[in-house]
């Protein structure tokens, strides 16, 4: 699925974010950031050590905030770490919606053109997906309304249940405003 806004793409998709060729991929990250389980997990797996020593240099954060680090072995350029959680691992809305934010703000200082983000919070975080899928869509799209660097965010969603859940919400957004 995917939707135009000023010029600009959202992307729904299911895959493996490890395996995305945008410029920048969003870790679901903790405030203190190591990379544990999860799509971290599997970032620091595919991409090596030395992201988590990178991001971890630049902790901790405070919870919706987000940090950039080179991608290692990864195909994409660099790694945005959006905290969306503490030390307890456990997430909401709020945090969720400013994790999204912080990132695309930070891919927007570094001129990053395209990224691609997992559904924060809906894993480790045990957030349920429409409500995830609510959060970070309707900051992305406000924030493509504004901004002009970001070209393409793509969303990369590892399993059916999640990836129904973000196509679902994205096509009722733009029913209403149709």
């Amino acid at each position: 699925m995917e939707i135009k806004i000023n010029g600009r793409t959202i992307e729904i998709m299911k895959g493996d974010i490890t395996e995305q060729d945008t410029q920048a991929l969003v870790n679901a990250a903790n405030n203190h950031l190591w990379m544990g389980s999860g799509v971290a997990g599997a970032l620091k797996k595919k991409g090596g050590e030395s992201i988590e020593k990178e991001a971890i240099e630049q902790g901790p954060i405070q919870v919706g905030q987000a940090v950039i680090t080179s991608a290692g072995q990864l195909p994409a350029k660099y790694i945005i770490h959006a905290a969306s959680m503490g030390q307890d691992l456990k997430t909401n809305v709020d945090y969720i919606a400013k994790a999204t934010l912080s990132a695309l703000e930070v891919a927007a200082m570094k001129e990053v053109l395209s990224l691609s983000f997992p559904a924060i919070g809906a894993g480790v975080g045990g957030v349920e997906v429409h409500q995830c899928a609510s959060a970070m869509l309707h900051q992305t799209v406000e924030f493509l309304q504004r901004k002009s660097s970001v070209d393409l965010v793509r969303f990369v969603l590892f399993d059916d249940v999640t990836y129904d859940a973000f196509q679902a919400e994205l096509g009722h957004m733009f029913e209403k405003h149709s």
